[in-house]
């Protein structure tokens, strides 16, 4: 069976980990993630649904400088902002649990 890179689309050897194209970490499809320092999904999709306002969820995949932001327009605007930056986390907790964020800051795929 042909394995495809999931983030440049390039064909990849069954022993492939590495794409040769993007350079980017490919997970074996056929073993689950067992990496002790992969970040779980269902964490930080919850975290971005219930605390997104706050940056929480891109603290604990390790995005400090979006999280930063985040915090900072909730904080600074007195929560004038927060709706708009909770929003935006919901959006991006959904994405996790979907699937579309599939990778935290260090490349490290997340595991389900």
């Amino acid at each position: 069976m042909a394995k495809f890179c999931q983030n440049c689309g390039a064909k990849l050897n069954d022993d492939q980990d590495v794409c040769l194209n993007c350079g980017k970490y490919v997970q074996n499809q056929k073993t689950a993630n067992t990496n002790p320092n992969a970040k779980s999904k269902l964490v930080a999709g919850l975290l971005g649904i219930f605390l997104g306002a706050l940056g929480v969820h891109n603290f604990y995949l390790g995005y400090n400088g979006k999280a930063t932001t985040q915090l900072l327009i909730s904080i600074l605007s007195c929560g004038i902002l927060s709706p708009i930056v909770g929003i935006w986390g919901l959006v991006e907790g959904i994405m996790i649990l979907a699937g579309n964020i599939n990778v935290d800051a260090n490349n490290i795929p997340l595991k389900d």
